[in-house]
């Protein structure tokens, strides 16, 4: 769902992604194809290698977040080329944003490599 959330909003909505935007479609990919080919063989060894995908997207999408909606983080990484980091094409409900849903994709991912992972111990 996130690969086609982010999907839609580059290529068929238009938004032209940031480069904290980037970083966080590099962590998400993978984990489709890696997850995809993991849950098709049945095979539980890639869950430790998903969940550090995961949760660098996790970080990466926070930070995000934060630099979206608290002033004094703009500060901290500037993007100075390109499309502002700060900037926010969608605010739904006065909080939710595309770095916001990026956030609770790999929450809910690093969330259920976890459960799967206990399961399968």
């Amino acid at each position: 769902m996130a690969l086609m959330g982010s999907l839609y909003f580059s290529e068929i909505m238009g938004f032209e992604p940031c480069k904290l935007c980037w970083f966080q479609r590099i962590c998400m990919y993978p984990l489709v194809i890696l997850l995809g080919m993991a849950a098709y063989r049945g095979d539980d060894h890639i869950v430790p290698y998903a969940r550090v995908l995961s949760s660098i997207g996790m970080v990466l999408s926070l930070f995000h977040y934060l630099e979206q909606k608290i002033p004094g983080m703009q500060d901290i990484l500037p993007c100075t080329t390109g499309i502002p980091c700060s900037g926010q094409y969608i605010n739904w409900l006065g909080f939710i944003t595309i770095p916001f849903l990026a956030l609770v994709a790999f929450g809910c991912i690093t969330v259920l490599l976890s459960v799967g992972e206990k399961k399968a111990l």
